[in-house]
């Protein structure tokens, strides 16, 4: 029966298997399918562990059932024939014994590592496929997402996920086959005392699914909490030169403790739910043995079951009563896998809204011209117009200025030109090219950027320069640092190139960073260039240094300038002074001044700013 029952299980779960797999296709297509549905094709690649696995769980759980059948053999014979229990029959059953432990053993060793290195593996793929996710992903995703819960995302959240991938089918598995099993073999015994055992295991499971539920919710907000303090300690570290400047470390203190006293009533709640959890367990386990040892000591003064039955019942319903308590605690591991799951593929669900079109094509720059055709932009969370109907046309080479006050749309101008936002009217043409047209990749690599807020990797300056051109010679790096005119500074840094830079750049001066930054966009060798008020953050003998290497950058290439410092842009090709209102104001330096219009008080203000502040 227990062999029956057992092939059973293993052909419906092939074939459970099977059907998974051959909807693999149709459920990447169903976003909105289950979890379950969802997780199951990450199991392909690991297929025949899965099954070894099963099958190994298989093993272990005969084991533990065949040793109430040998107990119930002896005690029968102990007590019915003595005389048969000879020293040949007890040694026999003694090899059989160890013989099944050391299979058990072998099984067990199995499960306990190439298991877990098979979730292991899942939580690896599923991480590389979120990192893949988030680099597709839209400035707009990350400017609406704290980096602090995308960062608990891809680490904390995926940790359970291990425990879950191989303990979830593993632990049903067992617990199924002993379930069955032990009901097959008690059934065989005494039916009626069986129903009457089981009839406790509905109740059992409907209060653990309540309690379920409950610690679902919990754990749910354990992440979410996780994610917070993250970003909190996340932005307080990162701004630590600011909260010490201001004396300011009792408030980010006074800030943690919030978010931490937060995150202890969250998983206080948690604990309170598990206990009610474990307590309600343990008072039906009772309960079961209650039954057994009440119905079963009636039934045996009646004569509906013998001793030695009653022995081997007793066993088999510990069993059974270890097999469920087991399943139930599973469920606390299957929340806490199946939260960061669900969190897992939140993200995966975020659309890609800036992406390759099928029939998308390389990028051919051979000059160099940029048109704006009525070319609208609004930002989709609050539907405000930041750009209407902008018309220009700008020739390969020329040296394009942006100015206006702040929210004129000057940095979101630059940044449609690369795709990091898409246009909601009109189009971008670059040498005639519609750039919804062109992979992103051919478009970006055509494109360098000099930002005000300068990024340096975690690294040494080498790797921060090399990074415009990955694979790049030292020769071609060095060649790119000169022109930038950071090389001398560089090699009188305490290892030169090899210099490590500190966290995004900290052991740099803001002159340093720039032009490193510069030496980048020198070694990338776009035809296309955007400097986004690149000198704004300058002393002004970095930015005579700075400005002198922006000037050769830009030279041959078709550039567009967001100034802030107003004197850097007189020898632009032309300047554009952009409002709310659109381009109100488009001509060379003489000419703008000449008309007394914006563009004159603008730069008449700043002007007097920099007498002042030189004063």
């Amino acid at each position: 029966m227990i062999l029956f029952a057992l092939c059973g299980i293993i052909f419906l779960s092939v074939v459970f298997w099977k059907g998974a797999v051959k909807n693999m296709k149709e459920t990447k297509k169903q976003k909105k399918k289950g979890l379950i549905g969802r997780f199951v094709p990450y199991f392909k690649k690991y297929k025949w562990i899965l099954f070894f696995d099963l099958f190994c769980a298989a093993l272990t759980t005969v084991c533990e059932l065949v040793l109430p059948m040998l107990v119930r053999f002896v005690t029968n014979a102990g007590i019915n024939d003595l005389a048969s229990l000879t020293l040949e029959i007890i040694l026999k059953i003694g090899v059989l014994y160890l013989f099944l432990r050391l299979v058990d053993a072998a099984a067990n060793f199995f499960m306990a590592s190439i298991g877990h290195i098979m979730g292991t593996k899942i939580e690896t793929d599923m991480r590389s496929d979120l990192f893949r996710h988030l680099q597709k992903l839209s400035f707009t995703y990350f400017d609406n997402t704290k980096i602090g819960q995308i960062m608990s995302r891809i680490t904390s959240d995926l940790f359970d996920v291990t425990e879950f991938a191989h303990h979830c089918p593993e632990e049903i598995f067992i617990s199924a086959i002993k379930i069955v099993g032990s009901f097959t073999i008690l059934c065989g015994v005494n039916v009626w005392l069986t129903l009457i055992v089981f009839s406790v295991v509905p109740f059992m499971l409907l209060v653990a699914a309540f309690f379920n539920l409950k610690m679902r919710e919990q754990f749910r907000r354990q992440r979410v909490q996780i994610g917070e303090i993250n970003a909190q300690v996340e932005d307080s570290l990162l701004g630590v030169r600011v909260v010490k400047s201001f004396a300011n470390e009792d408030l980010e203190t006074e800030k943690f403790e919030r978010g931490n006293e937060t995150f202890f009533d969250i998983k206080k709640k948690s604990y309170l739910y598990m206990g009610g959890f474990d307590a309600s367990n343990r008072m039906f386990d009772g309960l079961m043995n209650i039954l057994v040892l009440v119905v079963g000591a009636v039934f045996m003064i009646n004569g509906q079951i013998q001793p030695a039955d009653l022995v081997a019942y007793m066993m088999y319903v510990g069993t059974l009563i270890s097999s469920v308590r087991q399943l139930v605690q599973f469920a606390e591991q299957f929340q806490r896998g199946m939260t960061g799951i669900e969190r897992f593929f939140q993200v995966m669900d975020a659309d890609v809204d800036i992406f390759d079109e099928p029939d998308a094509r390389e990028l051919k720059v051979n000059r160099g011209d940029i048109n704006f055709e009525n070319v609208g932009f609004s930002y989709s969370d609050d539907g405000k117009q930041v750009l209407s109907e902008i018309n220009l046309s700008v020739k390969a080479g020329e040296n394009v200025a942006l100015v206006g006050p702040s929210g004129g749309g000057k940095t979101t101008l630059c940044n449609l030109i690369p795709r990091f936002y898409d246009v909601t009217e009109g189009r971008i043409l670059i040498d005639g090219q519609d750039i919804r047209n062109v992979t992103l990749n051919s478009l970006r690599s055509q494109i360098g950027f000099v930002q005000q807020d300068v990024y340096l990797f975690s690294g040494t300056v080498f790797q921060n320069i090399e990074y415009g051109r990955p694979g790049a010679s030292r020769e071609e790096v060095v060649e790119a640092a000169k022109q930038a005119g950071a090389h001398e500074f560089i090699m009188g840094l305490l290892n030169g190139y090899d210099t490590y830079v500190g966290e995004r750049g900290v052991k740099l001066s803001g002159g340093q960073k720039q032009r490193i930054s510069i030496a980048r966009a020198f070694l990338k060798n776009p035809p296309i260039m955007i400097l986004d008020e690149a000198t704004s953050a300058l002393d002004n003998e970095s930015e005579k240094i700075v400005q002198a290497s922006l000037e050769k950058l830009s030279k041959g290439r078709t550039t567009f300038t967001i100034a802030h410092r107003l004197t850097t842009i007189k020898n632009a090709t032309v300047i554009l002074v952009l409002t709310h209102r659109g381009i109100e104001e488009k001509g060379t330096h003489q000419e703008l001044m000449a008309k007394k219009g914006i563009y004159y008080h603008l730069y008449n203000s700043y002007a007097d700013d920099r007498v002042v502040d030189n004063a």
